[in-house]
């Protein structure tokens, strides 16, 4: 039977239990009849203030991956979105969509990541030189390099916060991410994506459209943009960037 209050979409999404932004971000763009359930990846150690404790931190995402997923089945969801985005972008092209059949082998459905998500966002643009602001470690920023250097994009210059742990990236301030965009922008760079789910950019991102005169793709909007028009509801809004008002 279809869903009393989901009754167009009801989502699963995956994300590490640290993270408290990428829900909200869901809820302020859905469409009415669109309902998220989250399934949290548990994160023991959030420390990532180096390399070591960032790759320390996916293999704990993958350990607790398995066991999230069974959880959040239960609900008997229609799809599943990727609530995370470092392990969607880890290994590049190839290891994005590895990892995307590992989850939907795990679930049976059908996923939507980040990765492929901005990706797709970038297609529409038709751009190829970007500036990318992370809240990442040099490792995890290498990786999000490579996955857009494997689908032809230049990435013209990047800027990763380095957050000290997996909560903190969510008390990055709308200053420092203000910053941060005007350090990435030059003449050379067509678009600016913003990595990170637990980054809160959206309504800064929408804004900073204007200013700048190019797109401005945060991560949770790209991500729920593409699964929403992958899933056949394509209604147009203001607010949350080009993607929902013009695609």
């Amino acid at each position: 039977m279809t869903d009393a209050l989901g009754y167009r979409l009801k989502a699963a999404v995956l994300a590490p239990s640290t993270n408290t932004i990428v829900e909200p971000d869901y809820y302020s763009i859905a469409p009415r009849g669109v309902t998220f359930h989250m399934g949290r990846i548990y994160i023991e150690n959030p420390n990532i203030n180096d390399d070591a404790g960032f790759e320390n931190l996916l293999d704990q995402v993958r350990t607790s991956m398995e066991r999230a997923i069974k959880d959040v089945m239960t609900c008997e969801p229609d799809s599943i979105i990727m609530g995370m985005s470092a392990e969607t972008f880890w290994g590049g092209k190839e290891g994005n969509k590895k990892f995307e059949e590992n989850i939907e082998k795990l679930s049976g459905l059908k996923v939507y990541s980040g990765a492929n998500a901005c990706n797709r966002a970038l297609e529409l643009y038709k751009v190829k030189k970007i500036g990318v602001i992370t809240p990442y470690q040099e490792v995890g920023d290498e990786q999000v390099v490579n996955f857009f250097k494997d689908w032809g994009y230049d990435v013209i210059n990047i800027k990763g916060l380095k957050c000290p742990t997996a909560c903190s990236i969510a008390h990055v301030t709308e200053n420092e991410l203000r910053d941060a965009i005007f350090e990435v922008n030059s003449g050379e760079v067509d678009a600016i994506v913003q990595v990170g789910t637990n980054l809160s950019m959206v309504s800064l991102a929408d804004e900073a459209e204007r200013w700048l005169g190019k797109p401005v793709i945060p991560i949770n909007a790209a991500t729920l943009w593409n699964a929403l028009r992958e899933e056949g509801i394509n209604d147009q809004f203001k607010g949350f960037t080009s993607l929902f008002s013009k695609y």
